[in-house]
């Protein structure tokens, strides 16, 4: 799975609004200068994340734009999901029976990949704006457990053999 820079764009401005929308309203130019993101396609961004809720906007001199939660309520999902990113990994286009194949059939690999979609999803589900602030990930994958690493593979399980 590829996450386009739509996802990848919106998640760095919203992480940039956070950090710096503490005291007073956030112009998109301001983000747009920091992250090197066009003010335009910033504009496009920032029109579906008000739209979802994501950022409350404010008008006149001094405005710009402020989260509508905390940091530490706002989802990395909940952002993608908002500039219409969606988080999968299989081919097809629509969920359920119908598959990926020319007749509608599932492709030998559908299943790994609806749920390497489905885990991607469950872990940016479970990191906040806040999480990314605080930098709390890097702790995180250091504490994931070392049963999750291929190097960790019981001794007692026999190699695949590579042909």
């Amino acid at each position: 799975m590829k996450l386009s820079t739509k996802g990848r764009y919106a998640v760095m401005a919203m992480v940039d609004l956070a950090r710096h929308a503490q005291a007073k309203p956030v112009s998109l130019s301001d983000i747009a200068t920091r992250q090197e993101i066009s003010l335009s396609y910033l504009e496009q961004l920032f029109a579906r994340l008000r739209r979802a809720e994501l950022v409350k906007s404010v008008r006149g001199p001094g405005g710009g734009y402020r989260l509508a939660r905390p940091s530490a309520e706002t989802r990395v999902s909940e952002i993608i999901l908002a500039v219409d990113e969606p988080i999968s990994a299989t081919r097809c286009t629509e969920l359920g029976a119908s598959g990926c194949r020319a007749d509608r059939s599932k492709c030998l690999t559908h299943d790994l990949w609806e749920e390497l979609g489905n885990q991607i999803h469950m872990f940016l589900s479970s990191v906040t704006l806040a999480d990314v602030l605080e930098r709390k990930l890097a702790a995180r994958i250091a504490e994931a457990p070392a049963s999750a690493s291929p190097s960790a593979a019981s001794e007692n399980e026999p190699m695949a053999a590579v042909s």
